[in-house]
């Protein structure tokens, strides 16, 4: 199938960036569909057709989906908090309603939605959760996973009721290079690194190179089953091990201050208030501390089985991170 054309969604993203240059590299023809807005300086080492556009608009939809013979859905809004949460389900749930009829519309002959752990529920125990374990629709705390549950179920649906060609991918917490934006934990790296992290709440999360993440999506196109779920995940790190390994990387002491998360609550509704006017992201949010209740730890087994899929150390992928955010003035 090398050398057929791939329509790319978010492509110029942290993720789909990476999605584009696993496919060039192995012999893919690329369009990406990019919003006018966004930064393009994650494709500018491979060859690929951008065309400008939204997955929230028809128009654009259907001049991307022109030709091509596979869609790779990697785009979302990746944001915890919004001003208007509206913003985020428009994009991640409407946005893949209209990708996908569009691709069954022009005959695209295979799919891979990139969906998120986002939409598996994890228990209290901290026992990785496997594809098994999906939240029913309108489930998840906060507008990202909520509308990404929603999104899913909108693709499943396809899948099963009008022979939508798609394979689902659940990415967990990618790190890496190439974070432009950053991504919220993009962020906590940065906090991190400039020691502004002085303490930690006890929870934890699936850590994995981004790099890793495109190799399964390359793997999911030419060997995943219609209708599947796979996991595209890495090891599970505690947070206090995950900053302790960010403290060493950056010469800095580990925080060694748990906190619970009760007293962080006012801090994170100061936080939000504040935002409202600035129309800045907050770095710490209730939305992030309803989620750090659990441990969000998630088994990729399913996928090393079928697909061949493995991950490098994650703490390749902080290292990887780190660099590419000192080289590009992120750590001033």
């Amino acid at each position: 199938m090398a050398g057929d054309k791939v329509l790319i969604t978010g492509a110029s993203g942290f993720v789909g960036s990476a999605v584009a240059r696993a496919l060039a590299e192995a012999g893919y023809s690329l369009r990406g569909l990019v919003r006018p807005s966004s930064s393009r300086c994650n494709l500018d080492k491979f060859d690929i057709e951008v065309v400008a556009g939204d997955i929230c608009d028809p128009v654009s939809v259907g001049k991307a989906m022109a030709g091509v013979r596979f869609l790779c859905h990697v785009a979302a809004d990746y944001r915890l908090w919004a001003h208007d949460p509206g913003e985020i389900v428009r994009t991640n749930r409407d946005g893949t309603r209209n990708l996908m009829r569009a691709a069954l519309a022009a005959g695209v002959e295979r799919i891979v939605y990139t969906s998120s752990v986002a939409t598996l529920a994890v228990n209290g125990s901290g026992t990785p959760a496997d594809e098994s374990c999906r939240l029913p629709p309108g489930a998840g705390i906060g507008a990202y996973k909520r509308s990404k549950v929603d999104a899913e179920a909108i693709v499943s649906a396809m899948i099963d009721g009008e022979g939508l060609p798609a394979v689902i991918v659940h990415p967990s917490t990618p790190v890496g290079p190439r974070d432009v934006r950053p991504t919220p934990t993009g962020r906590i790296i940065i906090e991190a690194a400039m020691g502004r992290m002085p303490g930690y709440v006890d929870t934890g999360l699936n850590l994995v190179h981004v790099d890793d993440v495109a190799a399964g999506h390359l793997a999911a196109l030419r060997h995943g089953a219609v209708g599947e779920h796979y996991i595209l995940g890495g090891q599970n790190v505690g947070l206090a091990a995950l900053l302790a390994e960010i403290a060493g990387l950056s010469g800095r002491r580990a925080p060694r201050l748990r906190l619970p998360r009760s007293v962080l609550y006012p801090l994170a509704f100061l936080a939000e208030t504040k935002a409202r006017w600035t129309q800045c992201e907050p770095f710490l949010t209730r939305d992030g501390l309803r989620m750090a209740k659990y441990r969000m730890f998630f088994s990729s087994a399913k996928a090393q089985r079928d697909l061949a899929y493995c991950a490098r150390p994650y703490e390749e992928g902080l290292a990887d991170a780190l660099a590419w955010f000192g080289q590009y003035g992120y750590l001033k």
